[in-house]
């Protein structure tokens, strides 16, 4: 059977392997295991959340609310944007799709960094866009700046925070950079880890409703997956200007967010104490990883996240990789991303000091 000719270069994603996948290959026990691999909230979910979803799993056979009104009214109230400026989708993956199938086709192209969310170029050449990428891994405004001359790009995206690495570009350097830029390129700074980010940092910090106000051709992504703990319910949003979000609501399905995701993330956003809880938590285990890797001389990227990227210096990181995933850690190998690492998820104060142990020993017995 034939399929579309573009689909012959897409690299199928390969998220972090699943605790069950651990329990039956390895016989490893469920308590013992150590999920490290896909950047999710180790304190689980808000209390309150967990109550709130209780209370409306009586409601799984009736249809969500599609106008998701109450979500983007609390989301409009939090980033002081109009309801109408926000899109709603099944994990802001998704509302990258909408982006780069909105603005491309064969003849597109599409700018980012030399390392970063493969999605980006997941769903670019499912359009059959060409791929531009720095030469950097990390972000590089002037290379962007230099193949954005050469080249153009119908869209530009940022991760800011930028995973799998960790390293943020100041808000000011992406302001000037913007400014710039096109008006008919579509810019898309993702900010999955701003939370992070901004905590750590307030010069990294990325107002939306600054941007949408002074770049019309801006869309600002965020998630309810990492600080707000909600990786299982699958929910993020774009903020951009009008013209843009009713063009990507052409691309939406309908219901593509569930009953209990929108009561979910609703409740989220009312308990931002549970979050700068976990922020604060994240930001002191992850100096144990810095001090861990500085003992055993192996160098890291400074992360405004809750991963941590470490070098395995002589080491083999694939081999470290799957030593640990045998004894119960999952962590990410970054082999795939051309670098002799491991990015870790910062884990509870606990899980990480059964980590160091186990690594240890790997590292030993290596």
């Amino acid at each position: 059977m034939t399929f579309n000719s573009v689909l012959d270069d897409v690299q199928i994603y390969e998220a972090g392997k699943p605790i069950e996948l651990v329990v039956r290959e390895y016989g490893v026990d469920p308590k013992d295991i150590i999920k490290l691999a896909s950047n999710e909230n180790p304190y689980g979910t808000s209390p309150k959340v967990v109550s709130k979803l209780e209370e409306v799993s009586k409601n799984a056979f009736v249809y969500p609310d599609d106008s998701m009104y109450e979500l983007k009214e609390a989301l409009a109230d939090k980033f002081q944007v109009n309801e109408h400026n926000i899109i709603v989708g099944a994990g802001s993956d998704q509302v990258i799709e909408f982006c780069v199938h909105a603005k491309c086709n064969a003849s597109s192209k599409i700018l980012m960094s030399g390392t970063t969310f493969a999605m980006y170029e997941i769903y670019g050449r499912q359009t059959g866009a060409k791929i531009i990428k720095t030469k950097d891994d990390e972000h590089n405004l002037y290379q962007f700046s230099l193949l954005y001359e050469e080249e153009g790009a119908d869209i530009i995206f940022l991760c800011l925070p930028n995973n799998p690495l960790g390293e943020c570009l100041d808000s000011q350097d992406v302001y000037k950079f913007l400014d710039t830029v096109d008006k008919n390129t579509l810019v898309v700074l993702d900010g999955a880890y701003q939370e992070f980010a901004s905590y750590k940092d307030s010069a990294k910090s990325i107002n939306p409703a600054d941007v949408i106000s002074k770049y019309p051709n801006v869309i600002y992504l965020g998630t309810f997956s990492k600080a707000y703990a909600l990786g299982g319910m699958r929910v993020g949003y774009g903020i951009s200007n009008t013209d843009i979000i009713n063009t990507l609501y052409k691309l939406r399905p309908p219901f593509n967010i569930t009953t209990p995701t929108l009561a979910a993330a609703i409740e989220a956003l009312k308990d931002e104490e549970f979050v700068e809880e976990c922020i604060v938590k994240n930001f002191e285990q992850m100096t144990r990883y810095e001090e861990y890797a500085n003992s055993k001389g192996f160098e890291y990227i400074p992360s405004y996240t809750n991963f941590i990227t470490m070098y395995l210096g002589e080491y083999n990181s694939k081999q470290i990789a799957q030593k640990l995933l045998e004894k119960g850690v999952i962590v990410r190998d970054m082999t795939g991303y051309g670098f002799n690492a491991v990015r870790i998820t910062i884990g509870t104060q606990e899980q990480n000091t059964r980590v160091f142990t186990i690594l240890d020993e790997v590292l030993k017995n290596s």
